[in-house]
């Protein structure tokens, strides 16, 4: 016999799925329970006479015995089971981890590829592939595609659920509009190759179980994991108006005896009634489990080949790895906000299958170009790629996302760090110059000494056209995702255009002091979104409410860093006055128009929670020539994720140095070159704990001046 899964528990698992005893097995080959018995447990192996037997016991053919690569089509079907409602009445809506995120491609591009990056076996040193596949099904190929996934079955829950007036019923009935006044439907699957696959039991602690039947449940290894709440995985199905994603997943260990084509569905709809049966919420494509009362729970099932390929989810090599197929899949930023459409692109609709191909490549090359990047004795950790069909037929050649198109300098700086070909200054355009930053690490449990200090590398080089905004500073750790993108503050004019780079934890180099550590602490210093290290309620719980305060000084000492780079030194007075002497009126004693430019900026800010509840915050204002003349108003709110943020008032305001503070308004010192304030806000103000938030204060401007 060929090799596949070993005879006795792919025998044993027939029998259960054609709800068969052994005994009526053994009458039906005619010999005895015992040999039956014998061929489960793998004391002997039937003959090729009784194997024939055993085929038409199982209402299967030869080849399905003898490979064992697949379960017999006996037994009961593969078909949707749906959750019923809870006994007490409750009802849940909708999905909330769902709603933490926008139904938006880059969205899903940074969540997906992250996902496939901390899944990655890094044991081979190769990197993860992971393809995104649009293709839009019309006609006669939707048809077959509807009766493949058991669409009849399926409807009268979308209807029950469009009828409801909640965002979910709403999102549904533009899926269905779309299907059938449209006559299309659009898949969107996501492919990775060299990862671990849904490995584990369908109910038990492994990855299976994580993504298909939980929520909230990270299951990731390693401290350099991208993910650590569970939520990225809810943007397959936030992606989906009908919230339906069908999953194929090559194993990198075997389940059951084998790797190949494990299958399932998960259907994600709110509470809803049909034909009198109340209905929690999820359902699952698979097969009814015989161990189940009444087989009413479905488990993934091992499909064959022509199963694979109706669903749309044939995988184009054995690696191990998974793919989701996104069902009426959707991008509601779109391109709306591009005032012209790429080339081709002339006449579609914003929704078109060509512009969510633009919109993913552009997702990837701006949060991974540096996962992509190789150099020196290390290969990428990323390949990725996007390709666009309609009806099987190409309609964008698959487009590989390159870094040094995506981010030209960015990936430069990169690629000399690991090829080792950094310098310590900027003399020459293209150079790279590396320095190294320090992070104090706070031990965990808010212990007062130290952990240790890790040595984050920047990098800063030449800005390109093709980089988008100039002057900024990215940062990323171990997986090598950009976490986030801001501006330098305070920068001179005269500042050549350049991009920097912030390597921290693994990202750092594996000589790196406490790398390890760094990427735990930052870690915890990301909120779902991942987008930003700062204070996390995981952070404060781990480590200590000040924590996050250190995130303050690495950025403080990046920014200071930077400036070291790229800030001309100052020419003497007598070199410098013959030139600025004639633009320059000194002493006079007519007031001079303020500017954006002349505005003094909040250049350091000390925070911390105090006993009470409340924020206290020590800022530190830098004062351009001409701006004492400024009257500005420190202004607190609180961090929050989306919308606006809620203002909070000041309990008390004083000022440290070169300021008074009168009616208000901070007013400057002649002559100041900075000044220094201390404010604590009003805790029967804040909308939430402060431990629990985030801080942030800006300036305004005072009575009677103008911004």
């Amino acid at each position: 016999m060929e090799a596949g899964e070993d005879f006795g528990p792919w025998l044993a698992r027939q029998l259960k799925l054609a709800d068969m005893t052994q005994t009526e097995l053994a009458l039906a080959v005619d010999v005895t329970r015992a040999a039956v018995s014998a061929w489960i447990t793998g004391r002997a192996t039937p003959r090729p006479e009784a194997i024939e037997r055993i085929a038409r016991a199982l209402n299967t053919d030869l080849a399905t015995v003898h490979t064992r690569t697949t379960d017999t089509q006996a037994g009961l079907p593969v078909g949707w089971y749906h959750r019923p409602g809870h006994a007490d009445g409750g009802r849940e809506l909708g999905n909330a981890a769902a709603f933490a995120f926008d139904a938006d491609v880059s969205v899903l591009a940074r969540e997906t590829c992250q996902n496939s990056l901390d899944e990655r076996i890094a044991v081979n040193g190769l990197p993860v592939r992971v393809r995104y596949t649009l293709h839009e099904l019309t006609g006669e190929d939707l048809a077959r595609f509807r009766e493949v996934i058991q669409w009849d079955d399926l409807y009268p829950h979308y209807e029950a659920v469009r009828e409801q007036r909640q965002k979910v019923g709403r999102v549904v009935d533009a899926g269905l509009r779309d299907m059938y006044e449209r006559d299309r439907l659009v898949l969107l699957r996501v492919d990775d190759y060299n990862a671990a696959g849904l490995t584990g039991d369908d109910y038990g602690d492994g990855r299976f179980a994580a993504v298909v039947r939980r929520q909230l449940d990270s299951h990731k290894s390693g401290s350099s994991a991208g993910g650590s709440y569970g939520l990225g995985k809810a943007t397959l199905w936030a992606t989906s108006r009908l919230g339906l994603v069908l999953i194929n997943s090559t194993l990198s260990e075997p389940h059951e005896g084998r790797t190949a084509r494990r299958l399932v569905g998960r259907l994600d709809l709110p509470w809803r009634r049909v034909n009198g049966e109340s209905c929690a919420g999820p359902a699952w494509l698979g097969r009814p489990d015989p161990d189940s009362p009444g087989a009413s729970v479905a488990r993934s099932w091992w499909a064959d080949e022509e199963t694979v390929e109706s669903l749309h989810l044939t995988r184009e090599s054995t690696e191990p790895g998974t793919s989701f197929l996104i069902v009426g899949a959707h991008d509601v930023a779109s391109l709306a906000e591009d005032t012209a459409a790429p080339d081709g692109d002339e006449g579609e609709d914003d929704d078109s299958i060509q512009r969510m191909h633009h919109r993913l490549v552009r997702a990837l090359g701006e949060n991974f170009w540096a996962a992509m990047t190789g150099g020196g004795d290390r290969l990428p950790l990323l390949e990725a790629s996007v390709r666009t069909l309609r009806n099987g037929v190409v309609v964008v050649p698959e487009e590989r996302v390159d870094p040094t198109v995506a981010q030209p300098s960015r990936t430069r700086a990169l690629k000399a760090f690991l090829d080792g070909t950094t310098v310590e200054r900027l003399t020459e355009t293209g150079q790279v110059a590396a320095v190294e930053v320090p992070l104090g690490l706070p031990a965990r449990g808010g212990g007062r000494p130290l952990l240790g200090e890790h040595r984050a590398v920047l990098l800063v080089t030449d800005a390109e056209d093709a980089d988008g905004k100039p002057n900024r500073v990215v940062t990323m750790r171990g997986n090598r995702m950009t976490v986030r993108e801001t501006a330098v503050p305070g920068l001179p004019l005269s500042v050549n255009p350049f991009q920097a780079v912030l390597l921290a934890g693994t990202a750092a180099g594996p000589q790196a002091p406490f790398a390890a550590e760094a990427e735990e602490f930052l870690r915890a210093a990301e909120p779902p979104e991942h987008n930003k290290w700062g204070q996390t309620e995981e952070l404060t719980l781990t480590y200590s409410t000040s924590a996050y305060r250190r995130i303050n000084g690495l950025t403080r000492a990046t920014n200071a860093a930077i400036k070291t780079l790229v800030v001309r030194p100052k020419k003497g007075a007598k070199q410098e006055g013959g030139r600025l002497a004639p633009k320059l009126t000194i002493g006079s004693r007519k007031k001079r128009r303020l500017s954006a430019v002349s505005m003094p900026v909040l250049e350091e800010l000390d925070a911390q929670v105090i006993e009470g509840g409340a924020w206290q915050v020590i800022g530190e204002i830098r004062i351009p020539p001409g701006g004492q003349e400024w009257r500005l108003v420190p202004v607190a709110k609180f961090d929050v994720r989306s919308g606006p943020r809620p203002p909070i008032q000041w309990a008390e305001v004083s000022v440290v140095d070169n300021c008074q503070f009168v009616d208000g308004v901070l007013r400057f010192f002649d002559g100041a070159r900075s000044a220094t304030f201390r404010a604590v806000t009003d805790p029967t103000t804040h909308p939430v704990r402060a431990v629990l938030s985030g801080l942030v204060v800006e300036l305004r401007t005072g009575e009677g001046e103008s911004s």
